[in-house]
């Protein structure tokens, strides 16, 4: 009897509707989406050229992107991991402004520096000749130079802009070790090369494996750099097939070729990092002490770090500004001022939206704890794996199809044709832009929640906090550094990315990056310094901020 009173005199509980769940869901099939749909394309072809492909071009494009991202992997790791330990382990002349110098390469569009070196390069350019006026050479017949136009000459570009990937984790990796070990090390007899190669090339892989994946991940997006070599890849494979050729089902299978690549990358990284893990003695554990580098090897030591700093950075920007300055003009054409509002706009709102849902889908996890969400939140990190060109031809097609019959649907309801209301705008660019840098604003927010304190959020739900009001009082006020960093970095990755803007933009929509690509295309540099210095400016800013966080 009592417990039936009890149970009367309760009142009912609210029913509370979890938009947690759905919504972390609807995200994750909105960035998955255009990889399904390039799985359903390249099955389902209209016109099935895969023999053809199979027979003629498609076994080039594998061996010569194989190629480059051997010549890349090398060099990234050779250049990554040497500059990492110099500057981790010694002191020499120049060491504490090059340890941060080290990363603005990350700042320069691989395009950008393919473009500047096949200026500076070339028969044309100032050092072929300064060459023959040096030698009295009258032509290129008296002399021998490499041809700039090739895959060596990409290896080397692409290189020079994606070593920083493996120079950033390689020294994060270094700088967290407990100097012990290296005294241990120097207590039994190693010497230089022992140490590095004994202890700290061992102790640095797993990082060194995840930064050449990286380099190679965005060597296998790269559309810009390899186009202006006249290299042949599996991404401009697919522009040829699907632009020249009109088949976009090829173009789809050639994307599905892409992305195995981009999966068995992922699987060979995740075996070479294997089962090793490497920790600290202990909280009191010293830091690594710098050794000297004394007579000669200082000076070798500086300019081992210098080199790939001025390749990388002030080569392209010295050409740039050297072309900016011979047609001040290019800086007030109509043309770059457009491109600037154009970039502007599409970035910043692809970037608000891409942090936005990122965080919407971390914090889901976070508060509902369902098994759904646990499966595809890993599943949207996939999106920054596919390329850019992947990304535009699995969301083109879908949402072209889309776009006419609801065009067709407003025409026969109202008689009035509103014309392509999703391809014909920057919608859909800035909808590959969220799917193409959604994983790196989830991987920051992910760690950033990882940082509150878990009592800070139980206090406020036990004061009457809702989910979303928990939300907003507790972890953003905390976590503004990193959703700032976030909202940047993706930014910057939006003004920069080139393949899924050139596929994706409006008629007569350019931005920064298209203008870039389409002057230096047609030879006209100096008309496109402008907007290259500007895409490297806006670069330069998130780097020069990665900088000020890693010193030392």
């Amino acid at each position: 009897m009592t417990d039936r009173f009890s149970q009367l005199a309760t009142p009912p509980r609210r029913l509370r509707l979890d938009l947690w769940t759905p919504g972390a869901v609807i995200i994750a099939a909105v960035v998955l989406s255009p990889i399904l749909s390039i799985v359903w394309i390249a099955f389902n072809p209209v016109e099935n050229i895969w023999p053809h492909l199979l027979a003629t071009v498609l076994p080039r494009y594998l061996l010569t992107t194989v190629l480059l991202m051997l010549g890349v992997a090398l060099l990234t790791a050779l250049i990554g991991t040497g500059a990492a330990w110099l500057v981790s382990q010694y002191r020499f002349p120049g060491r504490d402004w090059l340890a941060w110098a080290l990363l603005f390469p990350l700042a320069i569009p691989a395009y950008v520096g393919a473009y500047a070196l096949v200026d500076f390069l070339d028969y044309a350019g100032p050092l072929q000749t300064a060459m023959r006026a040096t030698f009295d050479w009258a032509s290129a017949r008296d002399y021998w130079f490499p041809e700039t136009r090739s895959l060596w000459a990409a290896v080397l570009v692409l290189s020079l802009a994606l070593y920083p990937y493996v120079y950033l984790l390689a020294r994060a990796a270094y700088r967290e070790q407990s100097g012990c070990t290296y005294e241990v090390a120097r207590a039994l007899g190693c010497g230089p090369w022992g140490m590095f190669w004994r202890v700290g090339l061992p102790l640095a892989r797993p990082a060194i494996a995840a930064g050449v994946a990286l380099a190679l991940m965005e060597t296998v997006a790269d559309y810009g750099t390899v186009q202006h070599f006249g290299v042949q890849t599996l991404t401009t494979g697919i522009f040829s097939t699907w632009l020249n050729g009109g088949n976009a089902g090829g173009a789809a299978q050639i994307a599905g070729v892409i992305l195995m690549l981009i999966l068995l990358l992922v699987g060979l990284e995740r075996a070479g990092r294997g089962s090793a893990r490497f920790y600290r003695l202990g909280r009191g554990s010293r830091p690594i002490e710098r050794q000297a580098i004394l007579g000669w090897r200082r000076w070798l030591a500086t300019a081992a770090c210098l080199l790939p700093f001025a390749a990388g950075f002030v080569l392209p920007v010295g050409v740039m500004l050297a072309n900016s300055m011979a047609a001040p003009e290019g800086w007030l054409a109509p043309g770059l001022i457009d491109a600037l509002w154009n970039t502007l706009v599409v970035a910043g709102l692809a970037s608000l939206a891409t942090v936005g849902a990122a965080l919407f889908l971390v914090y889901a996890l976070r508060q509902s704890g369902s098994r759904v969400v646990r499966w595809v939140l890993p599943l949207t990190l996939v999106g920054y794996a596919a390329p850019g060109a992947v990304l535009a031809l699995g969301l083109l097609i879908p949402l072209a199809a889309v776009d006419h019959r609801l065009a067709d649907t407003v025409l026969a309801l109202t008689g009035w044709d509103p014309g392509l209301l999703i391809t014909g705008t920057a919608f859909a660019l800035g909808l590959a832009y969220l799917v193409r840098f959604f994983g790196i604003a989830q991987g920051a927010l992910d760690a950033a929640f990882g940082r509150v304190s878990p009592s800070l959020p139980m206090a406020a739900r036990s004061l009457g906090r809702t989910a979303g009001g928990t939300l907003g009082a507790v972890y953003l006020p905390l976590m503004r550094g990193s959703v700032f960093m976030a909202l940047l970095v993706v930014f910057v990755d939006c003004v920069k990315e080139l393949p899924a803007t050139l596929l994706l933009r409006p008629f007569n929509y350019n931005t920064l990056s298209t203008r870039v690509y389409e002057l230096a295309s047609l030879e006209r540099l100096s008309e496109a310094a402008p907007a290259a210095l500007v895409v490297m400016a806006v670069g330069l800013v998130a780097v020069g901020l990665l900088a000020h966080g890693q010193r030392d």
